[in-house]
């Protein structure tokens, strides 16, 4: 499981700049989608017991 900063959202804030690994070996950023609409889905109990 990935890890980084403690950093607490509101709805409607805007977006941190990130990037991550894909699934395919390559990476994503969220400057890659300027200009488009994004969606943005969190599940907080992925990769735990719970």
């Amino acid at each position: 499981m990935a890890l980084g900063p403690n950093i607490t959202l509101k709805e409607g804030d805007p977006a941190p700049a990130f990037s991550a690994a894909t699934d395919g070996g390559g990476t994503v950023a969220l400057k890659n989608f300027k200009g488009r609409h994004v969606v943005l889905f969190f599940y907080p109990k992925d990769d735990t017991p719970g």
